[in-house]
């Protein structure tokens, strides 16, 4: 079973609507987009899932099947800074893929000159936290009630890595643009 990192295709559009429709806690990630078509999906993949100088996103692919996205937005050159996320479906959680896309994708980046990543999760997801540390981002402090699904509001914790960190040891993914 072959686990890479590789552009979105439209192609990878009814994994993106079975994963919106099998994975209702990932409804936050889509920025409350429906996707519960093949049809929307397809869409979301051409405006969203791009790869430009602000932003870059890979599928994370089991063979041929996307099961989760890496990417990197807000992409900063003058600064060297970015801000990173991932997301997985349920069936692919919890054998240490994410932290690896994640590790692979913040090498990429150090390799395209930036210096900083920075990432935050919901205080309520331990799962994320995990996938950070293990991908060597480091805990830096918590924004009280920053983010907001519903009527409720959340805790986030944020998390960076720097390009003269300690490199995590984590097996990185082979990638393909």
């Amino acid at each position: 079973m072959t686990i890479e990192l590789r552009l979105w295709t439209s192609e990878d559009a009814p994994a993106l609507c079975a994963a919106y429709g099998e994975n209702p806690d990932l409804h936050t990630q889509f920025g409350g987009a429906d996707l519960s078509t093949v049809d929307s999906a397809r869409d979301y993949i051409g405006k969203h899932f791009s790869f430009s100088e602000s932003g870059r996103n890979w599928a994370i692919s089991i063979g041929d099947l996307a099961v989760g996205n890496v990417g990197l937005s807000a992409i900063e050159q003058r600064h060297g800074t970015a801000w990173a996320f991932y997301w997985l479906t349920s069936p692919a959680r919890g054998r240490g893929y994410a932290s690896r896309a994640l590790a692979t994708v913040a090498a990429e980046a150090f390799n395209d000159g930036l210096f900083r990543l920075e990432l935050g999760h919901r205080v309520n997801n331990p799962a994320s936290c995990k996938v950070a540390t293990r991908a060597g981002f480091i805990p830096e402090g918590l924004e009280r009630q920053k983010l907001q699904y519903g009527g409720e509001r959340f805790d986030v914790e944020t998390h960076a890595r720097l390009r003269t960190d300690p490199i995590p040891d984590l097996e990185l993914l082979s990638t393909a643009r």
